[in-house]
């Protein structure tokens, strides 16, 4: 590596942390200026408060890591620029495509954290900080194992009052049958006491309930001690992600719940969205680093103004775009993966474009 690759990454990391714990800051102090008031109401010790604006930071981090990335890329090269340090470069037979390589180097190592960070500790994180405010700002989030209610297929409902993962027990269940040609028409419901899934036979076995068949103009019931249901297409460890929200979930529990939802013959659009949004949104250090950079490498007036402004609007119009293919993917005009990497594709197709134009 050469003494100037060293210079530049140098340059580059050192904004891209200072960017970072700055946007992070600015999150955080706007957060407790919200939220302080309610803390000192609740009487929340000094240490948990700390413990929560800990683990708030990482999901700001993971936001904010493009932005400073983008933000470190044109300051870096408009500094070189400005100072006339990219005129040697240049001078001495350094192309921009070869200045480029050391950005896009970092960049994709960056990436390739952020992809690891974002989908692993960025869910464990949001999932502490919720504990914190339910326990301490009453937000009304309900604990995991309870109250779990949901669609296992497209006619069937089922709702478990608490969920014991330790035995592989639900207690109190009820599982609802709907006719496939109206489903507001309920057919059949199963009630009982508590309901175990037999590890062995790999079905759910009811206990001391009953189970009623229902017609258009009449209504069947019998009770029963033991019933073996064969049909179910949730397992135990399928339970946890019920309660659990997408975004407190990490790679590889957003892979179960997906199939899990294809199991049941739920849409697991929303689901497909936020896993390939977890590996997209990283990738875009490397595509607005590639898309900036040239922008940035060319003596203009302005300074340092330029650059920030430039950087404000570069990330606005990403924002845009991501939003709006986030609307179109989940109305379904999009497929997911699509849905995710549109921004990027954009935004990396503009920067094959104008990359030819920028004088090397």
């Amino acid at each position: 590596m050469k003494i100037i690759d060293k210079y530049l990454i140098k340059q580059f990391l050192q904004t891209i942390i200072f960017g970072i714990i700055s946007f992070t800051l600015i999150f955080v102090i706007i957060n407790m200026v919200e939220n302080i008031g309610n803390f000192l109401d609740q009487n929340v010790p000094f240490t948990v408060i700390l413990h929560y604006y800990i683990v708030f930071s990482p999901d700001i981090i993971k936001l904010m890591t493009p932005v400073a990335v983008l933000f470190a890329a044109l300051f870096t090269a408009g500094k070189a620029a400005s100072l006339s340090e990219l005129t040697a470069i240049k001078a001495s037979g350094v192309s921009l495509y070869r200045f480029m390589v050391p950005f896009l180097i970092t960049a994709f190592v960056i990436s390739i954290f952020s992809i690891y960070f974002a989908g692993y500790v960025v869910p464990l994180a949001n999932e502490t900080k919720e504990k914190i405010e339910v326990k301490y700002l009453d937000s009304g989030y309900n604990y995991l194992g309870s109250n779990i209610f949901f669609q296992d297929s497209k006619t069937r409902i089922v709702s478990i009052a608490y969920f014991d993962n330790s035995r592989n027990q639900a207690i109190r269940v009820s599982i609802e049958e709907f006719a496939n040609d109206d489903p507001t028409r309920i057919i059949s419901r199963i009630d009982s006491q508590n309901m175990i899934y037999d590890t062995v036979a790999h079905i759910w076995i009811a206990n001391n309930g009953i189970q009623r068949t229902i017609n258009m103009d009449s209504q069947s019931e019998s009770f029963f001690t033991t019933l073996k249901i064969n049909y179910l297409n949730f397992k135990p460890e399928d339970l946890a992600s019920k309660q659990q929200k997408p975004e407190n979930m990490n790679l590889s529990q957003l892979n179960k719940l997906i199939d899990s939802q294809k199991r049941a013959g739920n849409d697991p659009t929303s689901t497909l969205i936020e896993y390939y949004s977890r590996i997209s949104f990283p990738i875009a250090s490397i595509i607005v680093v590639f898309f900036g950079l040239p922008i940035s490498a060319n003596k203009r007036r302005g300074g340092l103004a330029v650059q920030v402004g430039v950087n404000i609007l570069v990330t606005f119009i990403y924002l845009v775009f991501m939003q709006i293919s986030l609307a179109f993917g989940k109305n379904g005009a999009l497929s997911p993966l699509l849905t995710a990497w549109c921004a990027n594709l954009i935004f990396l197709a503009a920067a094959l474009i104008n990359l030819p134009r920028v004088p090397q």
